[in-house]
Formats: C-alpha cells, sequence, structure tokens
C-alpha cells in the first residue's frame, strides 16, 4: 500500500539529552505525515552523558531512516568553511526564543538549503518557530503540535538529567546505558575485592563484572603476555554489555588498569593498547586496603607483593581525577563505609523516582 504524505519535508528539532521514549514517539508521528524528515539535534552547552557521540549513536541507531543531525560548533564550522560561508555561531540554550529561530532558518536555508513543510514538536515554541521560518522561507511553514501535555508518555530529558534513574524506564537499553554509573573495586591479590564486588552489587541493587583476567588465568593454568591486551578488551566488552541491565551503578571487579600492573609486574613492560585501555574512566573508585589474612590460592604470590600492588594502586589513585576511598575492616564495614562515602558525595543510589513508568 502507497503511503499518502501529508508533507514533503518534515522537521524536529530538539536537543535529545536524553533521547528518549516521547522524542522516539514525537519522531514517529512526523514520519508518518511526511515523505522526508529532518530531525536536528543541538545544545549548548552540552549535557553531561549526553555528548555529540552519543546522541549521534542513538538517533542513528533508534531513527533509522531519517536524516538525522546532531550538531556543534565544530560541525558547524566545518561545514561553513567547506562551503566558504560566514559562520553564524550556535546560540546557548538559554538564548531567547528569537535568536534560536533567526539562527535556524539560516541554518536551513544556507547551510543544509533544505526548507520543512512543517515543524513538528510537543513545546509552545512551535507555532512563533513555523511563523519565523514560513518568513524566511517565504512560504508557509505548518506547526504541528503533538501531545503538548505529555499524556502519552508523561516525561522530559530535564527529569531523566535530574533522576537518572529514570532512563531505566523512559528510554532504550542504549541510552539507558549512558546513565550507568561505573564503581572500580581495586586491591592488591587476596585484599577482598571479589567478595566486595558481589556484596556491593547486592546492596546497591544492581549487577557486577567479574575479573575476566582471573578467569581465564584459572581456564589455561596461567597467562602468557599475549593474553593480557586480550584480558582489558575482554574486561571492556563485559562492563559495556552489563550496562545494559545494571541499576544506577556496574560495579567492576578490577578494571583494564589492574590487566596494565600485572603486564609490568609479570614481563616489566605493557603495550600502547594496554596502557590507552588502564586510562578507561570510572566514576567512583575504591581501594581495598591489604588488611585481610593473606590466602594462598595456588595463583597468588606472597604478602610483600600485595603491598606492593596496593601502593601502586595509591599512587594512581592519588594522580587520578576519579574520586577514590581506601575501605578496611570487614566486608560488611567496607560496604557500609562505600555507601556513606557515595551518599556523602552526592553519588548515593538513585531515591525512589515519583514519574510513572510506562505501561
Amino acid at each position: 500500500m502507497t503511503k499518502v504524505s501529508k508533507f514533503a519535508i518534515g522537521l524536529v528539532v530538539g536537543k535529545f539529552a536524553p533521547l528518549h521514549l516521547g522524542h522516539e514517539w514525537l519522531i514517529r508521528q512526523a514520519a508518518a505525515q511526511c515523505e522526508r524528515l529532518l530531525v536536528l539535534s543541538y545544545t549548548k552547552p552540552e549535557f553531561d552523558r549526553c555528548d555529540v557521540a552519543r546522541r549521534r549513536v542513538w538517533l542513528s541507531a533508534r531513527c533509522p531512516g531519517h536524516d538525522c543531525l546532531v550538531i556543534d560548533d565544530a560541525w558547524l564550522s566545518k561545514a561553513c568553511q567547506d562551503r566558504g560561508m560566514h559562520l553564524h555561531p550556535m546560540p546557548s540554550n538559554d538564548a531567547p526564543d528569537t535568536v534560536h529561530q533567526t539562527w535556524l532558518a539560516w541554518l536551513l536555508c544556507e547551510v543544509l538549503d533544505c526548507q520543512p513543510d512543517a515543524m513538528f514538536c510537543s513545546e509552545d515554541y512551535g507555532p512563533s518557530t513555523a511563523r519565523a521560518l514560513s518568513l524566511a522561507f517565504g512560504k508557509d511553514v505548518f506547526s504541528v503540535i503533538v501531545d503538548r501535555e505529555r499524556v502519552h508518555l508523561p516525561i522530559s530529558a530535564s527529569a531523566i538529567r535530574n533522576s537518572p534513574d529514570l532512563a531505566r524506564h523512559w528510554t532504550a537499553p542504549e541510552v539507558a546505558a549512558a546513565f550507568v554509573r561505573r564503581l572500580a573495586v581495586l586491591g592488591g591479590e587476596s585484599s577482598g575485592k571479589t567478595t566486595l564486588a558481589a556484596a556491593l552489587a547486592k546492596e546497591l541493587g544492581t549487577v557486577w563484572v567479574p575479573e575476566y583476567g582471573r578467569e581465564l588465568w584459572v581456564l589455561q593454568g596461567g597467562l602468557t603476555e599475549s593474553d593480557l591486551p586480550k584480558i582489558a578488551r575482554e574486561q571492556v566488552l563485559r562492563e559495556d554489555h552489563a550496562t545494559l541491565t545494571a541499576h544506577d551503578w556496574l560495579v567492576c571487579d578490577t578494571t583494564p588498569l589492574t590487566t596494565h600492573g600485572y603486564s609490568l609486574w609479570m614481563f616489566g613492560r605493557s603495550t600502547a593498547d594496554l596502557e590507552r585501555l588502564a586510562g578507561r574512566t570510572y566514576d567512583a573508585i575504591v581501594l581495598c586496603s591489604p588488611d585481610f589474612a593473606f590466602v594462598q590460592d595456588g595463583t597468588r604470590r606472597d604478602e610483600g607483593f600485595r603491598r606492593h600492588q596496593h601502593d601502586w594502586y595509591l599512587e594512581h589513585v592519588r594522580s587520578a581525577s576519579t574520586p577514590w576511598v581506601v575501605v578496611a575492616g570487614s566486608v560488611a564495614q567496607r560496604v557500609s563505609q562505600v555507601v556513606t562515602w557515595l551518599e556523602a558525595g552526592g553519588m548515593s543510589p538513585s531515591s525512589i523516582c515519583t514519574a510513572q513508568a510506562p505501561r
């Protein structure tokens, strides 16, 4: 059956920071009425965890078949340079509507060479923006308001940014994953990392990622130097996969920094790939004190090496910008110390949200 479209070109403009199910529904409603749909995303400044690269991935994955364009100053500067045009900088988010409307008309006419026939949105600025575009284009641009009262999907991007745990209910899994915070558990051999990681995941109501290097060691009966880059890459892949099911926090039993350390300790050198992966960022780091009785399980060295590892980790976390804490005592004491620290630093697990989850 041939689709009969009301408009040749439709336009949807938003920050999409993040892209949520309400945005996706709006885009589908617009697409149903248009032969072609242009989806523009821009924001200045950017929002945490909603950077340009992420928004491009989200729109590409969730809105295939449409012309999706995420704009920042770098993209805009290059586009103007390639066309030999004068640059009109992207307006800040708090600029008046008239400033945004003038800039949008310039972007569409001069940079994109595209004059939509209708603008779809769920905000009050829709009609005035359509009028401004009509004047700029010299033709009628219709304003189509979709679910202004947010009855169909009662959510907003600002609500998700204020309560990131809402992302689990109101965004696609690949979008929600960006709002999962990674908590790394580090420490020397036999310092209780794995036990603490499992206990923290249970306390925080989330999942944890075991240490792949240990798994491979047991499987093979040892490790070779060539195994180490593979271990670091696999650890990262498992973390990324686990963010799809994690709740607010993802607890990580070691990081690629550990693998980098073992490369130095076992073979006296590391690779550029391992050093790069060792710089992977986390939202919080917990360093376990070597105050447990040392347990030799056949894969570990000795108490002196454990102390050396602890000092090495301590040097690294002190030089990093990531919040970190050293914990000691029993498992229960350590869990309590971490939770108290997270709460004191404003990083406590998201409180129960009042927004209704979609049925």
